[in-house]
């Protein structure tokens, strides 16, 4: 299954890799669309709605504090700030809400 890794921190792809979870050749986006993740396990932080639409999703989430938000991260930081990934699959059960 191919991999993809959503994110705009770069050292969050180095990180990622020295996990062993992605290597070299895994394609990297800063934003996703349905077709992008339709079929592959994915790996960032993206919202339900658009994990449903992958085979797998790995969540990375970045405990990253205010002053941080939206600042490119140092590889140390994202290993500071991170949780242990978690692997997920989602899927849309019903369209309609009880």
């Amino acid at each position: 299954m191919e991999k993809l890794v959503v994110t705009r921190y770069r050292n969050l792809v180095t990180y990622l890799k020295e996990l062993k979870l992605i290597d070299e050749n895994t394609k990297v986006i800063a934003r996703a669309t349905i077709s992008d993740v339709e079929g592959r396990h994915i790996f960032g932080v993206v919202p339900f709605w658009l994990a449903a639409h992958a085979e797998k999703f790995t969540e990375v989430q970045l405990r990253v504090p205010s002053d941080r938000k939206n600042k490119e991260l140092t590889l140390e930081e994202v290993r500071f700030y991170s949780l242990d990934p978690q692997t997920y699959t989602i899927r849309i059960v019903d369209k309609e809400v009880e």
